[in-house]
């Protein structure tokens, strides 16, 4: 019987959200089609509310919660919530569990947003969502709340400092893998120094260790997220894995499970390409990890070098028990 799978990142939101006639069974358009998540045996996807730096964010962010809640209650022979229940009885349960995640906290607060709108907003997307697997601060670029993954010499800044109290009264945990190194450091120093109850993770990043690129994570800041129990999401991105490479996948994957076997797992990171700037990257996903379907094939591969416990791991119980001893 095929592994069930729980993968950390997609950004099948946005993709519904700003591409004209989008279609979330449509196989051809995107690698975390619903379709494709089935084939795939991917049984809990967190589906992440992306939004830039830009005064429109907030609103596209509250689209993006609606678009969420109207796949559950459109679909519900395939999607249902992933929450404390599902992790429970999930080998019963036909559906794909979901649950959302904020990349970007632009989508909560814009440059110009008062905090009195910013914690407004935050509920709000509560609400609509009724549960966050995860908050990241940044995406690529600097935003009121700290530097993203492609500045220079920018960390933690003071509303990020206000946002970081706020998720620990929530108990959301945060999302380590568009910050910027500095601003790592900022997060894991001011938690520590405010005795912070967040969980930290990096949703979907790889190892620098073994591609050298800043959208993955050093060893440094890698053994920081196992030491504190949480999650390492490896990216299919062609780019974060070896670009010439498509074994690079399985390197990383490795290379985790022996780093912190209770904290690696999947964070693929699908999204729509074909608007995407820089082309220059095409094929952005090598064809074995081309989409979801490739989950079988993925984990064949794997079982040749990691035992059936460390495979379990991996494919799905470090997720489940992350998630599960947070929600209960």
């Amino acid at each position: 019987m095929p592994l069930p799978v729980a993968d950390l990142h997609c950004d099948l939101l946005s993709f519904l959200a700003t591409v004209p006639q989008a279609n979330p069974f449509d196989t051809d358009q995107i690698g975390c089609a619903l379709p494709l998540l089935q084939a795939g045996g991917v049984r809990a996807q967190v589906m992440a509310i992306y939004t830039d730096v830009r005064p429109g964010s907030m609103d596209l962010a509250r689209k993006q919660a609606d678009i969420f809640s109207t796949l559950l209650q459109e679909h519900p022979e395939t999607l249902c919530r992933m929450d404390s229940g599902f992790l429970k009885d999930y080998v019963t349960l036909p559906q794909i569990g979901m649950v959302a995640a904020i990349e970007n906290a632009a989508g909560i607060g814009t440059e110009d947003a008062s905090w009195k709108e910013i914690y407004a907003q935050f509920d709000l997307l509560l609400e609509k969502v009724g549960q966050l697997a995860y908050i990241s601060l940044t995406h690529h670029t600097e935003n009121r709340f700290g530097g993203g993954n492609y500045t220079e010499g920018i960390g933690l800044k003071e509303d990020g400092k206000r946002l970081l109290d706020h998720l620990a009264a929530k108990g959301i945990p945060i999302d380590l893998s568009h910050t910027s190194d500095l601003l790592a450091e900022g997060i894991l120093t001011y938690i520590d120094s405010h005795h912070l109850p967040i969980p930290v993770m990096a949703s979907h990043s790889n190892f620098r260790a073994l591609w050298d690129h800043r959208r993955n994570l050093t060893d440094e800041f890698a053994k920081e997220i196992i030491h504190r129990g949480g999650l390492i999401g490896v990216n299919f991105f062609r780019a974060f894995l070896d670009d010439q490479r498509p074994e690079g996948l399985f390197d990383h994957l490795n290379y985790g499970a022996k780093l912190g076997p209770a904290s690696i797992s999947f964070g693929a990171d699908f999204f729509y390409t074909k608007d995407f700037p820089d082309q220059s990257g095409y094929p952005f996903y090598f064809s074995l990890a081309e989409d979801a379907s490739k989950y079988p094939s993925i984990i064949s591969h794997l079982s040749q070098e990691l035992s059936e416990g460390q495979m379990q791991k991996l494919a799905f119980e470090n997720v489940f028990h992350f998630y599960q001893n947070l929600w209960s």
